[in-house]
């Protein structure tokens, strides 16, 4: 009976967060084909950069993006990392990927946007969400309340795990102050780090990244080279080199302005 037992193990098999991974895989393949069109069809993705993601660890590797929508970014991304699984470099016009995504993908995402009505936020959620309580803001307003003392552990586990996604502003709005929330945890876990400039994104779709805006835009996301931290930094220059390093500084704006 041993055989029917691992079999049974293998199919239930569970993520940290108790997701089960085959179930994780097949929703990561199905959004990634229903979505597919929106990036190489509807508009175009120029991806640069995924060299620097040959060679990376399985886990312990932190990704830090400026924030355009919702879900499109994260979509995107999870489309690039399963491109980049199966080798291709700079592109996901081999769909075939999807056969195999990567599933080691978590993201960071409020609870109050993925605790919203829809069946989109509950499906994204279960595929890698790792959801937090902002203590600054809260439906679409400047909050002064506790900090979630859960979301470092959350994101800690993700990182033992594999590879984060997070967006260090905690919100869609350009230039936003980055959280220092992210400083203290790259002191506390010393991951890679990869920053990822996106663009585009805010002129092709809603905010929701759900609906578009507009077609035919060039949307792109560059891969930038993992920065050199030294965790003896203090947080506030730890948040300097991130801010320009994902170009939210006052300085971008005009380049952010053209692409979206």
């Amino acid at each position: 009976m041993a055989f029917p037992s691992k079999f049974l193990d293998l199919f239930l098999k569970r993520d940290p967060f108790g997701n089960i991974i085959l179930l994780k895989r097949l929703i990561i393949g199905i959004v990634g084909a229903l979505t597919y069109v929106r990036f190489t069809l509807v508009n175009s993705l120029k991806i640069e950069g995924t060299e620097h993601l040959k060679g990376l660890p399985n886990s312990n590797v932190l990704f830090l993006s400026n924030h355009q929508t919702y879900f499109a970014d994260v979509i995107a991304f999870y489309h690039i990392f399963c491109s980049v699984k199966w080798r291709f470099k700079n592109t996901i016009n081999y769909p075939f990927y999807l056969l195999a995504p990567r599933v080691n993908n978590y993201y960071v995402a409020a609870e109050e946007t993925m605790k919203q009505s829809g069946l989109l936020p509950k499906i994204l959620s279960y595929a890698g969400a790792v959801t937090i309580r902002r203590s600054w803001r809260a439906k679409g307003k400047n909050v002064d309340r506790g900090v979630d003392r859960s979301a470092f552990d959350k994101i800690t586990t993700a990182l033992r795990q594999g590879w984060v996604v997070s967006f260090p502003q905690g919100t869609t709005s350009p230039y936003a102050p980055l959280r220092k929330g992210t400083a203290h945890l790259i002191k506390m876990t010393n991951p890679v780090v990869v920053p990822i400039v996106i663009n585009g994104f805010r002129r092709a779709f809603d905010k929701k990244g759900i609906f578009f805006k507009k077609r035919g835009v060039r949307l792109q996301v560059t891969f930038k080279e993992p920065l050199k931290i030294d965790i003896e930094l203090s947080p506030d220059e730890i948040i300097d080199m991130i801010r320009g390093a994902i170009e939210q500084e006052k300085n971008t704006k005009e380049k952010d302005q053209e692409n979206g």
